[in-house]
């Protein structure tokens, strides 16, 4: 019996130097257009598509493949005899190696100012059939969508055969090949259409891998990255490591929670800001990026200790200097200066991520969270609060100071975990009190940390307060004036106590919970 390959490939990294060494054990080679062609030119002797079906390729290239000469070939299960003897009778040849990857898509739809016309150009039909034929057939056709996994093929045809694990192994990179495509094609159309359909009732994602990690959360966990096919330049998924051992789960989550603070924060000024496990323990604006880090530090020099810090400019010399002095597990930066190179490269562990647009706002994502059996989705939190919406509700209005610091405290509080408190004074924070089961020990906390410096900070709370507790407790440790969403049947008693106090508030009618 004849051996025989179909080749017809988008990517053609190679592809020449496979049919090559497919000619050289044996096999005829059908392959169609623009395969075709380059394999002609480099020698190899091709039988043309239209040469098994009979039939001329059509309508631009929309159908060639589709044809029972080709798929009878593919599917036909060799140990069936019912089935050899029909393809026999058909005058059909069994196909045992088909090596296909499909029209560049995601290419397509990722190059700028790509038009709609283009994109359903580049949906592939007659080769995600082909593919998933072979692969329903795995037992007796290789299927390869990979050019990396040519090598592996060759060896084993080499060696006698292709082993029955390779081929299984390579029909299930069939199924997730096409899976990722056509969730990348349903994607692309919802979106085309309108954001009606961003909720779907059937959902899916796909994501590629950007690496294993050496465990998850804890040693005992497995994991690994992945990254969202898109326009995101500006995620950590794309930044560039410059130094350092390998990052963790750990570390991404954390440097993902670090990102999304500082780009509340933009590139209007310097700033810096530290994160210890997702959780934010510094924030610091300054004219200079050393007085920013410098802020960043005093806020919490105990907490940012083995933390992550993220800069919003490229980090000078100067600045470097300051870095290297405490152990830090990663600092990322849009570029790092030679001199700050020099200095902080000297610690080999310290990981330097470079991420040009690490402080460009996010747009059209996806936030999701998993429960088991289920999975949560909804968008992102990029809102900020309404500038019409901002109410001050007390007697006495905040300065215009005290505006610009609690605005400041707003931005940073949507970030530290519910129930969660910001103090912030002088363009830097003071103390943040993360993650409490109930307000009042949030603001203790974060009071406890900004010890002397709470007196004549501004308060930011994710929540309102269902009672005037935090106000008198506040009150009591001086801090000036309070920003928190509203919204609380028992909002009259925090304002009689703030106007007792002499404590300005002001509400944003938008609350920022982060579980």
């Amino acid at each position: 019996m004849k051996k025989r390959a179909l080749i017809s490939v988008s990517d053609k990294t190679g592809v020449v130097e496979f049919a090559r060494d497919l000619k050289d054990l044996g096999f005829e080679i059908i392959s169609t257009g623009g395969t075709s062609k380059v394999l002609a030119e480099n020698g190899i002797d091709v039988i043309g598509i239209s040469e098994i079906t009979s039939f001329p390729e059509c309508l631009d290239g929309r159908v060639k493949t589709l044809h029972p000469n080709i798929y009878a070939g593919i599917l036909a299960v060799r140990d069936n005899k019912e089935h050899m003897a029909q393809i026999e009778s058909l005058n059909v040849e069994t196909i045992d190696v088909v090596a296909i990857n499909l029209y560049p898509f995601k290419e397509t739809i990722l190059k700028e100012n790509v038009s709609f016309e283009e994109a359903i150009e580049n949906i592939d039909i007659g080769g995600p059939s082909m593919i998933r034929a072979s692969a329903k057939n795995w037992q007796d056709v290789a299927v390869i969508v990979d050019p990396t996994d040519y090598i592996k093929v060759i060896e084993e045809l080499k060696a006698g055969s292709i082993k029955r694990e390779t081929k299984l192994d390579l029909a299930i990179k069939v199924f997730e090949y096409t899976s990722a495509y056509d969730t990348l094609i349903c994607n692309y159309l919802q979106k085309f259409r309108g954001n009606e359909n961003a909720f779907p009732e059937k959902f899916t994602v796909t994501y590629e891998k950007v690496q294993d990690l050496r465990y998850g959360e804890n040693g005992h966990q497995q994991a690994s990255f992945y990254k969202e096919v898109g326009h995101f330049k500006n995620t950590l998924a794309y930044a560039k490591q410059l130094n350092g051992k390998e990052l963790s789960f750990n570390n991404i989550n954390d440097a993902n929670a670090t990102l999304d603070i500082i780009k509340e924060f933009g590139y209007d000024k310097p700033v810096a800001v530290a994160v210890k496990h997702a959780n934010p323990c510094g924030v610091g604006i300054g004219e200079t990026l050393i007085e920013a880090y410098t802020k960043c530090y005093e806020a919490d020099p105990i907490s940012i200790f083995g933390g992550i810090v993220a800069l919003n400019r490229e980090v000078d010399e100067q600045t470097a200097l300051e870095l290297s002095k405490i152990f830090l597990e990663i600092i990322i930066a849009p570029s790092f200066s030679k001199e700050a190179m020099d200095i902080l490269t000297k610690k080999p562990n310290l990981r330097l991520l470079e991420l040009k647009d690490l402080a460009t706002p996010n747009a059209n994502i996806l936030d999701f969270k998993k429960v088991a059996g289920g999975l949560l989705v909804q968008n992102l939190d990029t809102q900020l609060y309404a500038e019409e919406d901002l109410e001050v509700v007390t007697k006495r209005k905040p300065t215009e100071e005290e505006m610009e610091q609690l605005i400041f405290a707003w931005k940073v509080v949507k970030h530290v975990k519910s129930n969660g408190i910001a103090l912030v004074k002088n363009n830097a924070t003071t103390g943040i009190g993360p993650g409490q089961t109930n307000r009042i020990t949030a603001l203790e906390l974060a009071v406890h940390y900004a010890k002397d410096n709470a007196k004549g900070s501004v308060m930011g709370s994710d929540a309102f307060f269902p009672f005037d507790d935090c106000v008198r407790f506040a009150g009591k440790a001086g801090i000036t004036a309070i920003i928190q969403p509203g919204g609380s049947i028992r909002d009259e008693d925090s304002i009689k106590a703030c106007d007792e106090l002499g404590i300005a508030m002001v509400f944003t009618k938008i609350r920022h919970f982060k579980h």
